[in-house]
Protein backbone atom coordinates (compact mmCIF):
# COMPACT_ATOMS: atom_id res chain seq x y z
CA UNK A 1 0.00 0.00 0.00
CA UNK A 2 3.13 2.33 0.54
CA UNK A 3 3.90 2.14 -3.00
CA UNK A 4 0.80 2.76 -3.90
CA UNK A 5 0.48 5.77 -1.84
CA UNK A 6 3.99 7.31 -3.24
CA UNK A 7 2.78 6.66 -6.61
CA UNK A 8 -0.58 8.44 -6.24
CA UNK A 9 1.21 11.59 -4.71
CA UNK A 10 3.50 11.20 -7.88
CA UNK A 11 0.86 11.20 -10.38
CA UNK A 12 -0.94 14.10 -8.70
CA UNK A 13 1.85 15.78 -8.70
CA UNK A 14 1.96 15.21 -12.07
CA UNK A 15 -1.59 16.45 -12.52
CA UNK A 16 -2.52 12.99 -14.74
CA UNK A 17 -5.72 12.53 -12.86
CA UNK A 18 -7.29 9.97 -15.12
CA UNK A 19 -3.86 7.62 -13.80
CA UNK A 20 -4.42 8.83 -10.59
CA UNK A 21 -8.25 7.71 -10.66
CA UNK A 22 -7.40 4.10 -11.72
CA UNK A 23 -4.25 3.56 -9.34
CA UNK A 24 -6.44 5.15 -6.96
CA UNK A 25 -9.23 2.13 -7.85
CA UNK A 26 -6.43 -0.31 -6.44
CA UNK A 27 -5.32 1.84 -3.36
CA UNK A 28 -9.00 2.05 -2.33
CA UNK A 29 -9.11 -1.53 -2.33
CA UNK A 30 -6.39 -2.09 -0.96
CA UNK A 31 -6.96 0.31 2.33
CA UNK A 32 -10.73 -1.69 2.62
CA UNK A 33 -8.79 -5.14 2.67
CA UNK A 34 -6.54 -3.65 5.40
CA UNK A 35 -7.69 -4.12 8.87
CA UNK A 36 -5.16 -2.76 11.12
CA UNK A 37 -4.92 0.90 9.02
CA UNK A 38 -5.47 3.77 11.29
CA UNK A 39 -8.26 6.53 10.54
CA UNK A 40 -5.42 9.18 9.73
CA UNK A 41 -3.69 6.60 7.14
CA UNK A 42 -7.66 5.96 5.79
CA UNK A 43 -8.10 9.66 5.67
CA UNK A 44 -4.84 10.17 3.91
CA UNK A 45 -5.61 7.98 1.22
CA UNK A 46 -9.21 8.87 0.54
CA UNK A 47 -7.93 12.35 0.24
CA UNK A 48 -5.29 11.59 -2.38
CA UNK A 49 -8.38 9.57 -4.30
CA UNK A 50 -10.62 12.36 -3.76
CA UNK A 51 -8.01 15.01 -5.59
CA UNK A 52 -7.42 12.50 -8.15
CA UNK A 53 -11.35 12.51 -8.84
CA UNK A 54 -11.75 16.57 -8.45
CA UNK A 55 -8.70 16.90 -11.02
CA UNK A 56 -10.96 14.88 -13.50
CA UNK A 57 -13.95 17.17 -12.68
CA UNK A 58 -16.11 14.75 -11.37
CA UNK A 59 -16.80 16.96 -8.67
CA UNK A 60 -19.91 14.82 -7.03
CA UNK A 61 -17.63 11.56 -6.49
CA UNK A 62 -14.49 13.61 -5.15
CA UNK A 63 -17.20 15.36 -2.82
CA UNK A 64 -18.24 11.95 -1.31
CA UNK A 65 -14.43 10.90 -0.52
CA UNK A 66 -13.85 14.07 0.82
CA UNK A 67 -16.49 13.50 3.26
CA UNK A 68 -15.60 10.35 4.20
CA UNK A 69 -11.79 11.18 4.31
CA UNK A 70 -13.45 14.26 7.15
CA UNK A 71 -15.29 11.20 9.45
CA UNK A 72 -11.90 9.59 9.53
CA UNK A 73 -10.05 12.82 10.35
CA UNK A 74 -12.31 13.15 13.16
CA UNK A 75 -11.16 10.49 14.87
CA UNK A 76 -7.61 10.67 13.92
CA UNK A 77 -4.55 12.99 15.21
CA UNK A 78 -5.00 16.41 13.90
CA UNK A 79 -2.47 18.61 11.97
CA UNK A 80 -1.52 21.79 12.91
CA UNK A 81 -3.17 24.30 10.54
CA UNK A 82 -0.03 25.83 9.77
CA UNK A 83 1.27 23.28 8.22
CA UNK A 84 2.09 23.17 4.10
CA UNK A 85 -0.35 21.69 1.59
CA UNK A 86 0.66 19.56 -1.14
CA UNK A 87 -0.72 21.73 -4.13
CA UNK A 88 -3.76 24.97 -4.81
CA UNK A 89 -6.10 21.22 -4.93
CA UNK A 90 -4.57 18.66 -3.72
CA UNK A 91 -3.98 19.41 0.22
CA UNK A 92 -2.24 16.31 1.77
CA UNK A 93 0.82 15.20 3.25
CA UNK A 94 3.98 14.69 1.50
CA UNK A 95 5.59 12.68 3.81
CA UNK A 96 5.74 8.75 3.17
CA UNK A 97 3.87 6.55 5.84
CA UNK A 98 3.33 3.22 6.20
CA UNK A 99 0.10 1.59 8.08
CA UNK A 100 1.43 1.43 11.43
CA UNK A 101 2.86 5.11 10.78
CA UNK A 102 -0.14 7.70 11.20
CA UNK A 103 0.08 10.21 9.20
CA UNK A 104 -0.57 13.87 10.19
CA UNK A 105 -4.45 15.15 8.75
CA UNK A 106 -5.50 18.87 8.45
CA UNK A 107 -9.52 19.14 8.71
CA UNK A 108 -9.70 22.15 7.85
CA UNK A 109 -7.93 21.73 4.32
CA UNK A 110 -10.23 18.44 3.53
CA UNK A 111 -13.51 21.30 4.56
CA UNK A 112 -12.01 23.62 2.19
CA UNK A 113 -11.87 20.47 -0.32
CA UNK A 114 -15.50 19.66 0.43
CA UNK A 115 -16.41 23.31 0.53
CA UNK A 116 -14.76 23.50 -3.39
CA UNK A 117 -16.95 20.57 -4.80
CA UNK A 118 -19.93 22.23 -3.80
CA UNK A 119 -18.92 25.00 -5.63
CA UNK A 120 -18.06 23.20 -8.36
CA UNK A 121 -21.81 22.21 -8.58
CA UNK A 122 -23.45 25.49 -7.99
CA UNK A 123 -24.38 24.80 -4.15
CA UNK A 124 -23.37 27.97 -3.12
CA UNK A 125 -24.95 27.40 0.44
CA UNK A 126 -23.62 24.01 1.43
CA UNK A 127 -19.76 25.21 0.19
CA UNK A 128 -20.08 28.42 2.91
CA UNK A 129 -21.73 26.14 5.46
CA UNK A 130 -18.38 24.16 5.18
CA UNK A 131 -16.11 27.08 5.17
CA UNK A 132 -17.64 28.79 8.13
CA UNK A 133 -16.17 25.52 9.83
CA UNK A 134 -12.65 26.94 9.32
CA UNK A 135 -11.49 29.36 12.02
CA UNK A 136 -9.83 32.55 11.29
CA UNK A 137 -6.16 31.18 12.07
CA UNK A 138 -6.10 28.36 9.47
CA UNK A 139 -7.86 30.51 6.51
CA UNK A 140 -5.31 31.08 4.12
CA UNK A 141 -5.63 34.07 1.35
CA UNK A 142 -6.86 31.61 -0.92
CA UNK A 143 -9.61 30.07 1.75
CA UNK A 144 -10.43 33.88 2.49
CA UNK A 145 -10.68 34.95 -0.95
CA UNK A 146 -12.86 32.09 -1.70
CA UNK A 147 -15.27 32.84 1.55
CA UNK A 148 -15.87 36.36 0.36
CA UNK A 149 -16.84 34.98 -3.04
CA UNK A 150 -19.45 32.63 -1.26
CA UNK A 151 -20.80 35.70 0.79
CA UNK A 152 -21.25 38.06 -2.29
CA UNK A 153 -22.86 34.90 -4.33
CA UNK A 154 -25.48 33.80 -1.30
CA UNK A 155 -26.12 37.86 -0.57
CA UNK A 156 -24.14 38.29 2.62
CA UNK A 157 -23.11 41.75 1.25
CA UNK A 158 -21.68 43.19 4.41
CA UNK A 159 -19.69 39.85 5.07
CA UNK A 160 -18.48 39.34 1.76
CA UNK A 161 -16.86 43.20 1.98
CA UNK A 162 -15.40 42.00 5.54
CA UNK A 163 -14.05 39.15 3.54
CA UNK A 164 -12.41 41.14 0.79
CA UNK A 165 -11.01 44.11 2.88
CA UNK A 166 -9.05 41.07 4.49
CA UNK A 167 -7.91 39.55 1.16
CA UNK A 168 -6.31 43.59 0.51
CA UNK A 169 -4.73 43.13 3.68
CA UNK A 170 -2.92 40.21 3.37
CA UNK A 171 -2.27 41.41 -0.52
CA UNK A 172 -2.73 44.58 -1.89
CA UNK A 173 -2.71 43.04 -4.71
CA UNK A 174 -5.76 40.76 -5.00
CA UNK A 175 -7.43 42.85 -7.66
CA UNK A 176 -9.96 40.02 -7.92
CA UNK A 177 -10.80 41.88 -4.11
CA UNK A 178 -10.57 45.12 -5.60
CA UNK A 179 -13.24 44.77 -8.44
CA UNK A 180 -15.60 42.61 -6.25
CA UNK A 181 -15.41 45.54 -3.42
CA UNK A 182 -15.99 48.59 -5.91
CA UNK A 183 -19.19 46.79 -7.53
CA UNK A 184 -20.68 46.53 -4.09
CA UNK A 185 -20.17 50.19 -3.35
CA UNK A 186 -17.01 49.91 -1.49
CA UNK A 187 -14.72 53.56 -2.19
CA UNK A 188 -11.28 53.43 -2.74
CA UNK A 189 -10.54 55.32 0.24
CA UNK A 190 -12.36 52.58 2.11
CA UNK A 191 -10.36 49.62 0.34
CA UNK A 192 -7.05 50.89 1.49
CA UNK A 193 -5.39 48.29 -1.30
CA UNK A 194 -1.94 49.62 -0.25
CA UNK A 195 -1.82 47.30 3.08
CA UNK A 196 1.03 49.61 4.60
CA UNK A 197 2.32 49.94 8.20
CA UNK A 198 3.18 53.01 9.86
CA UNK A 199 6.74 51.73 10.25
CA UNK A 200 7.51 50.80 6.70
CA UNK A 201 9.71 53.06 4.76
CA UNK A 202 8.18 54.48 1.55
CA UNK A 203 10.15 54.29 -1.18
CA UNK A 204 9.96 55.88 -4.85
CA UNK A 205 8.88 52.44 -6.25
CA UNK A 206 6.57 51.52 -3.69
CA UNK A 207 4.99 54.61 -3.50
CA UNK A 208 4.54 54.16 -7.54
CA UNK A 209 2.80 51.27 -6.82
CA UNK A 210 0.39 52.53 -4.75
CA UNK A 211 -0.49 55.08 -6.85
CA UNK A 212 -1.69 52.51 -9.70
CA UNK A 213 -3.21 50.48 -6.94
CA UNK A 214 -5.85 53.16 -6.24
CA UNK A 215 -6.27 54.65 -9.53
CA UNK A 216 -6.71 51.11 -10.81
CA UNK A 217 -9.56 51.33 -7.72
CA UNK A 218 -10.84 54.45 -8.61
CA UNK A 219 -11.33 53.38 -12.10
CA UNK A 220 -13.44 50.23 -11.23
CA UNK A 221 -15.10 52.43 -8.62
CA UNK A 222 -16.52 54.83 -11.16
CA UNK A 223 -17.28 52.41 -13.13
CA UNK A 224 -19.41 50.69 -10.42
CA UNK A 225 -21.70 53.97 -10.03
CA UNK A 226 -22.16 54.57 -13.67
CA UNK A 227 -19.64 57.26 -13.75
CA UNK A 228 -18.24 55.64 -17.21
CA UNK A 229 -16.41 59.06 -18.25
CA UNK A 230 -14.46 59.13 -14.87
CA UNK A 231 -13.43 55.13 -15.28
CA UNK A 232 -12.13 56.02 -18.90
CA UNK A 233 -10.04 58.45 -17.89
CA UNK A 234 -8.44 56.24 -14.84
CA UNK A 235 -8.05 53.35 -17.42
CA UNK A 236 -6.63 55.66 -19.89
CA UNK A 237 -3.62 57.27 -17.70
CA UNK A 238 -3.45 53.25 -16.32
CA UNK A 239 -2.92 51.95 -19.75
CA UNK A 240 -0.25 54.43 -20.09
CA UNK A 241 1.56 53.31 -17.57
CA UNK A 242 0.67 49.61 -18.83
CA UNK A 243 0.54 49.86 -22.23
CA UNK A 244 -0.35 46.58 -24.42
CA UNK A 245 -2.41 45.48 -21.07
CA UNK A 246 -4.61 42.73 -22.01
CA UNK A 247 -7.18 43.68 -19.22
CA UNK A 248 -7.03 47.58 -18.98
CA UNK A 249 -7.69 47.22 -22.92
CA UNK A 250 -10.96 45.18 -22.35
CA UNK A 251 -11.75 47.48 -19.66
CA UNK A 252 -11.60 50.38 -21.65
CA UNK A 253 -13.47 48.19 -24.60
CA UNK A 254 -16.50 47.76 -22.26
CA UNK A 255 -16.82 51.48 -20.95
CA UNK A 256 -16.25 52.72 -24.26
CA UNK A 257 -19.50 50.69 -25.41
CA UNK A 258 -21.54 51.82 -22.37
CA UNK A 259 -20.74 55.63 -23.26
CA UNK A 260 -21.49 54.64 -27.01
CA UNK A 261 -17.89 55.30 -28.46
CA UNK A 262 -18.26 52.16 -30.50
CA UNK A 263 -15.38 52.96 -32.71
CA UNK A 264 -13.02 53.17 -30.11
CA UNK A 265 -14.40 49.76 -28.54
CA UNK A 266 -14.13 48.11 -31.94
CA UNK A 267 -10.09 49.27 -32.05
CA UNK A 268 -9.35 48.59 -28.27
CA UNK A 269 -11.41 44.56 -28.92
CA UNK A 270 -9.38 44.28 -31.77
CA UNK A 271 -6.33 45.46 -29.90
CA UNK A 272 -7.15 43.06 -27.14
CA UNK A 273 -7.31 39.95 -29.82
CA UNK A 274 -3.89 41.00 -31.41
CA UNK A 275 -2.48 41.34 -27.84
CA UNK A 276 -3.70 37.69 -26.88
CA UNK A 277 -5.59 36.09 -29.73
CA UNK A 278 -5.88 33.00 -27.45
CA UNK A 279 -8.17 35.16 -25.08
CA UNK A 280 -11.71 34.74 -24.18
CA UNK A 281 -12.29 37.13 -21.29
CA UNK A 282 -15.08 39.89 -22.32
CA UNK A 283 -14.84 38.11 -26.61
CA UNK A 284 -18.94 37.82 -26.23
CA UNK A 285 -19.34 41.64 -25.27
CA UNK A 286 -17.06 42.23 -28.70
CA UNK A 287 -19.74 39.81 -30.60
CA UNK A 288 -22.26 42.25 -29.10
CA UNK A 289 -20.43 45.28 -30.42
CA UNK A 290 -20.09 43.39 -34.14
CA UNK A 291 -23.86 42.90 -34.23
CA UNK A 292 -24.76 45.99 -33.87
CA UNK A 293 -22.50 46.74 -36.70
CA UNK A 294 -23.86 43.78 -38.97
CA UNK A 295 -20.73 42.35 -39.34
CA UNK A 296 -21.41 38.90 -40.54
CA UNK A 297 -17.97 37.99 -41.48
CA UNK A 298 -16.13 38.99 -38.82
CA UNK A 299 -18.43 37.48 -36.13
CA UNK A 300 -17.91 33.77 -38.09
CA UNK A 301 -14.44 34.40 -37.30
CA UNK A 302 -14.86 35.24 -34.08
CA UNK A 303 -17.33 32.33 -33.35
CA UNK A 304 -14.85 29.49 -34.83
CA UNK A 305 -12.16 30.57 -33.26
CA UNK A 306 -13.51 30.51 -30.20
CA UNK A 307 -14.45 27.32 -30.60
CA UNK A 308 -11.51 26.19 -31.02
CA UNK A 309 -9.88 27.22 -28.09
CA UNK A 310 -12.12 26.28 -25.40
CA UNK A 311 -16.01 25.37 -25.10
CA UNK A 312 -15.70 25.32 -21.35
CA UNK A 313 -16.16 28.94 -21.24
CA UNK A 314 -19.41 30.80 -21.14
CA UNK A 315 -18.29 33.23 -23.44
CA UNK A 316 -18.37 30.91 -26.04
CA UNK A 317 -21.80 30.08 -25.96
CA UNK A 318 -23.00 33.44 -25.67
CA UNK A 319 -20.98 34.93 -28.96
CA UNK A 320 -22.43 31.68 -30.64
CA UNK A 321 -26.50 32.84 -29.34
CA UNK A 322 -25.12 36.39 -30.82
CA UNK A 323 -24.10 35.09 -34.02
CA UNK A 324 -27.17 32.74 -34.68
CA UNK A 325 -29.55 35.66 -33.74
CA UNK A 326 -28.03 37.83 -36.51
CA UNK A 327 -28.79 35.33 -38.52
CA UNK A 328 -32.38 34.82 -36.98
CA UNK A 329 -31.93 31.25 -36.20
CA UNK A 330 -34.04 32.09 -33.04
CA UNK A 331 -34.04 28.96 -32.01
CA UNK A 332 -30.72 27.79 -32.13
CA UNK A 333 -29.58 30.95 -30.59
CA UNK A 334 -31.79 30.23 -27.66
CA UNK A 335 -30.20 27.10 -27.12
CA UNK A 336 -26.78 28.32 -26.96
CA UNK A 337 -27.78 30.61 -24.73
CA UNK A 338 -29.42 28.73 -22.28
CA UNK A 339 -26.04 26.53 -22.34
CA UNK A 340 -23.53 28.94 -21.45
CA UNK A 341 -25.68 29.34 -18.33
CA UNK A 342 -25.51 25.25 -17.88
CA UNK A 343 -21.68 26.23 -17.97
CA UNK A 344 -21.79 29.37 -15.81
CA UNK A 345 -24.86 30.38 -14.13
CA UNK A 346 -23.66 33.33 -12.90
CA UNK A 347 -22.61 34.92 -16.56
CA UNK A 348 -24.52 38.48 -16.42
CA UNK A 349 -24.48 38.64 -19.92
CA UNK A 350 -26.27 35.17 -20.87
CA UNK A 351 -29.29 36.74 -19.40
CA UNK A 352 -29.03 39.77 -20.87
CA UNK A 353 -28.61 37.83 -24.47
CA UNK A 354 -31.55 35.66 -23.51
CA UNK A 355 -33.98 38.17 -22.70
CA UNK A 356 -32.66 39.88 -26.32
CA UNK A 357 -33.62 36.60 -27.99
CA UNK A 358 -36.65 36.27 -25.88
CA UNK A 359 -38.14 39.52 -26.62
CA UNK A 360 -37.18 39.31 -30.60
CA UNK A 361 -39.33 36.22 -29.98
CA UNK A 362 -42.30 38.05 -28.35
CA UNK A 363 -42.33 36.12 -25.18
CA UNK A 364 -41.88 38.85 -22.90
CA UNK A 365 -42.29 37.27 -19.58
CA UNK A 366 -39.44 34.82 -20.33
CA UNK A 367 -37.50 38.05 -20.74
CA UNK A 368 -38.39 39.24 -18.01
CA UNK A 369 -36.93 36.52 -16.04
CA UNK A 370 -34.05 36.33 -17.75
CA UNK A 371 -33.49 40.63 -17.25
CA UNK A 372 -34.24 40.11 -13.48
CA UNK A 373 -31.55 37.75 -13.28
CA UNK A 374 -29.04 39.98 -15.20
CA UNK A 375 -30.24 43.29 -12.64
CA UNK A 376 -29.68 40.77 -9.79
CA UNK A 377 -25.99 39.54 -10.74
CA UNK A 378 -24.67 42.78 -12.13
CA UNK A 379 -27.33 46.06 -12.69
CA UNK A 380 -26.51 47.66 -15.36
CA UNK A 381 -28.11 49.70 -18.44
CA UNK A 382 -29.01 47.02 -20.45
CA UNK A 383 -30.61 44.78 -17.74
CA UNK A 384 -32.57 47.87 -16.97
CA UNK A 385 -33.51 48.54 -20.61
CA UNK A 386 -34.64 44.61 -21.08
CA UNK A 387 -36.50 45.28 -17.96
CA UNK A 388 -38.28 48.47 -19.31
CA UNK A 389 -38.70 46.62 -23.05
CA UNK A 390 -40.56 43.57 -21.16
CA UNK A 391 -42.24 44.86 -19.15
CA UNK A 392 -44.04 47.21 -21.76
CA UNK A 393 -44.72 44.28 -24.10
CA UNK A 394 -46.48 42.64 -21.52
CA UNK A 395 -48.16 45.24 -21.06
CA UNK A 396 -46.75 46.48 -17.52
CA UNK A 397 -46.74 50.53 -17.90
CA UNK A 398 -46.39 51.07 -14.27
CA UNK A 399 -43.67 48.38 -13.25
CA UNK A 400 -41.83 49.36 -16.56
CA UNK A 401 -41.90 52.95 -15.21
CA UNK A 402 -40.45 52.19 -11.91
CA UNK A 403 -37.71 50.27 -13.50
CA UNK A 404 -36.78 53.23 -15.73
CA UNK A 405 -36.66 55.61 -12.74
CA UNK A 406 -34.34 53.24 -11.05
CA UNK A 407 -32.32 53.55 -13.83
CA UNK A 408 -32.53 57.31 -13.74
CA UNK A 409 -31.57 56.85 -9.83
CA UNK A 410 -28.51 54.70 -10.72
CA UNK A 411 -27.28 56.64 -13.43
CA UNK A 412 -28.31 60.10 -12.43
CA UNK A 413 -25.64 61.48 -15.24
CA UNK A 414 -26.75 58.97 -17.70
CA UNK A 415 -28.57 60.14 -21.01
CA UNK A 416 -29.92 56.66 -21.83
CA UNK A 417 -31.25 56.90 -18.64
CA UNK A 418 -33.19 59.94 -19.03
CA UNK A 419 -34.40 58.26 -22.36
CA UNK A 420 -35.44 55.23 -21.10
CA UNK A 421 -37.96 56.77 -18.95
CA UNK A 422 -38.79 59.14 -22.31
CA UNK A 423 -39.71 55.30 -23.60
CA UNK A 424 -42.32 54.51 -20.94
CA UNK A 425 -44.06 57.78 -21.26
CA UNK A 426 -43.86 57.38 -25.24
CA UNK A 427 -46.29 54.54 -24.84
CA UNK A 428 -48.43 56.16 -22.15
CA UNK A 429 -50.99 58.17 -24.42
CA UNK A 430 -51.08 60.97 -21.78
CA UNK A 431 -47.61 60.91 -21.44
CA UNK A 432 -46.19 61.64 -24.88
CA UNK A 433 -45.52 65.06 -23.50
CA UNK A 434 -43.49 64.22 -20.89
CA UNK A 435 -41.83 61.58 -23.36
CA UNK A 436 -40.74 64.53 -25.12
CA UNK A 437 -38.87 66.40 -22.36
CA UNK A 438 -37.42 63.42 -21.45
CA UNK A 439 -35.48 63.29 -24.61
CA UNK A 440 -34.35 66.60 -25.04
CA UNK A 441 -33.35 66.57 -21.55
CA UNK A 442 -31.18 63.69 -22.34
CA UNK A 443 -30.25 65.57 -25.46
CA UNK A 444 -29.08 68.52 -23.52
CA UNK A 445 -27.32 66.22 -21.42
CA UNK A 446 -25.54 64.66 -24.01
CA UNK A 447 -26.03 66.42 -27.46
CA UNK A 448 -24.29 63.39 -29.10
CA UNK A 449 -26.45 60.76 -27.82
CA UNK A 450 -27.92 59.86 -30.78
CA UNK A 451 -30.64 57.05 -29.54
CA UNK A 452 -32.81 60.52 -27.82
CA UNK A 453 -32.31 61.83 -31.03
CA UNK A 454 -33.66 58.19 -33.01
CA UNK A 455 -36.58 58.32 -29.93
CA UNK A 456 -37.41 62.07 -30.54
CA UNK A 457 -37.82 61.44 -34.09
CA UNK A 458 -40.42 57.99 -33.54
CA UNK A 459 -42.16 60.41 -31.09
CA UNK A 460 -42.65 63.16 -33.40
CA UNK A 461 -43.80 60.31 -36.20
CA UNK A 462 -46.19 59.03 -33.72
CA UNK A 463 -47.81 62.33 -33.24
CA UNK A 464 -48.09 63.36 -36.79
CA UNK A 465 -45.43 65.60 -36.85
CA UNK A 466 -43.07 64.20 -39.66
CA UNK A 467 -41.64 67.49 -41.13
CA UNK A 468 -40.56 68.04 -37.01
CA UNK A 469 -39.14 64.93 -37.57
CA UNK A 470 -37.39 65.26 -41.10
CA UNK A 471 -36.10 68.62 -39.82
CA UNK A 472 -33.96 67.14 -36.34
CA UNK A 473 -32.55 64.13 -38.38
CA UNK A 474 -31.51 66.65 -40.91
CA UNK A 475 -30.14 68.94 -38.20
CA UNK A 476 -27.69 65.80 -36.54
CA UNK A 477 -26.61 64.75 -40.06
CA UNK A 478 -24.88 68.05 -40.20
CA UNK A 479 -22.39 66.90 -36.82
CA UNK A 480 -23.12 63.29 -36.48
CA UNK A 481 -22.41 60.66 -39.61
CA UNK A 482 -24.35 57.85 -38.79
CA UNK A 483 -26.03 54.68 -41.01
CA UNK A 484 -29.13 54.79 -38.24
CA UNK A 485 -29.58 58.61 -38.60
CA UNK A 486 -29.91 58.11 -42.43
CA UNK A 487 -32.16 55.13 -41.86
CA UNK A 488 -34.67 56.45 -40.00
CA UNK A 489 -34.52 59.37 -42.06
CA UNK A 490 -35.09 57.46 -45.54
CA UNK A 491 -37.70 55.47 -43.88
CA UNK A 492 -39.94 58.81 -42.75
CA UNK A 493 -38.92 60.24 -46.20
CA UNK A 494 -40.69 57.40 -47.94
CA UNK A 495 -43.68 57.09 -45.61
CA UNK A 496 -44.42 60.73 -46.89
CA UNK A 497 -43.75 60.01 -49.98
CA UNK A 498 -40.43 61.63 -50.59
CA UNK A 499 -38.45 58.62 -52.56
CA UNK A 500 -36.26 60.32 -54.07
CA UNK A 501 -34.61 61.93 -50.72
CA UNK A 502 -35.68 58.47 -49.21
CA UNK A 503 -33.49 56.32 -51.81
CA UNK A 504 -30.32 58.91 -51.52
CA UNK A 505 -30.58 57.87 -47.73
CA UNK A 506 -31.02 54.41 -47.99
CA UNK A 507 -28.22 54.62 -50.40
CA UNK A 508 -25.74 56.51 -48.01
CA UNK A 509 -26.21 54.34 -45.22
CA UNK A 510 -25.51 51.15 -47.19
CA UNK A 511 -22.34 52.86 -48.26
CA UNK A 512 -21.46 53.31 -44.29
CA UNK A 513 -22.58 50.05 -43.31
CA UNK A 514 -22.62 47.31 -46.45
CA UNK A 515 -24.11 44.74 -43.99
CA UNK A 516 -27.21 46.45 -42.52
CA UNK A 517 -29.86 44.64 -42.88
CA UNK A 518 -32.50 47.16 -42.58
CA UNK A 519 -30.93 49.47 -44.79
CA UNK A 520 -31.04 46.07 -47.25
CA UNK A 521 -34.88 45.99 -46.06
CA UNK A 522 -35.62 49.33 -46.64
CA UNK A 523 -34.25 49.90 -50.05
CA UNK A 524 -35.92 47.02 -51.29
CA UNK A 525 -39.32 47.49 -50.40
CA UNK A 526 -38.68 51.56 -51.94
CA UNK A 527 -37.64 49.88 -55.13
CA UNK A 528 -40.67 47.93 -55.32
CA UNK A 529 -42.89 50.74 -54.44
CA UNK A 530 -41.32 52.81 -57.45
CA UNK A 531 -41.86 50.20 -59.56
CA UNK A 532 -45.69 50.20 -58.49
CA UNK A 533 -45.97 47.42 -57.00
CA UNK A 534 -47.05 47.07 -53.30
CA UNK A 535 -44.27 45.68 -51.16
CA UNK A 536 -46.23 44.74 -48.67
CA UNK A 537 -48.53 42.55 -50.82
CA UNK A 538 -45.69 41.03 -51.74
CA UNK A 539 -44.98 39.66 -48.50
CA UNK A 540 -48.21 38.43 -47.74
CA UNK A 541 -48.20 36.51 -50.69
CA UNK A 542 -45.02 35.06 -50.16
CA UNK A 543 -46.20 33.98 -46.09
CA UNK A 544 -49.30 32.29 -48.17
CA UNK A 545 -47.20 29.95 -50.21
CA UNK A 546 -44.71 29.39 -47.33
CA UNK A 547 -48.59 28.22 -45.24
CA UNK A 548 -49.36 26.09 -48.40
CA UNK A 549 -46.03 24.27 -48.45
CA UNK A 550 -45.98 23.63 -44.57
CA UNK A 551 -49.38 22.50 -45.14
CA UNK A 552 -48.67 20.31 -47.95
CA UNK A 553 -45.43 18.77 -45.82
CA UNK A 554 -47.59 18.60 -42.84
CA UNK A 555 -50.30 16.11 -45.29
CA UNK A 556 -47.26 14.26 -46.92
CA UNK A 557 -45.61 13.51 -43.13
CA UNK A 558 -49.36 12.36 -41.86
Amino acid sequence: METLREQMLFLLDQNLYDSADLLGCFLMSSMNSCTDLSPAARAENLILYGDALYGKREYKRALSVYKQALQQCRVGPKQSSSSGSRNTLQIGSRSSSSPTNTPLINEHDVKFKIALCHLAVNDARSALSEMEGIPAKARTLRITLTQARLYRITGYERAAIAFYKECLRQCPYALEAIIALAEMGVTQKEMQPQGQSKNTRLTSDHLDQVRWLQRYAEAHCAVACHDYKGGLEQLSQLGQRFPNNLHLTLETAKVEVALGKTGDAMHNFEKARQIDQFNITAMDEYSLLLRSKSGHLEMNRLVNDLLDIDVGRPEVWVASAVYWDMREDKERAAAYVDKSIRVEERHGLAYIVKGNIALSMNRPEAALSAFRKAQALKPDLRSYQGLVQALLKIPKHKEALFAARDAMKAMSHSAKALTLVGDVYAHIPDGREKARKFYESALRLEPGYLGAVLALADLHVLEGRNNEAIALLQKYLKNWTDDALHIKLAQILAATGKVGESLKHFQIALSMNPQNELAKKGLDRLEKQMKGVDPDALEEEENEVEDVDGDQQEEEFL
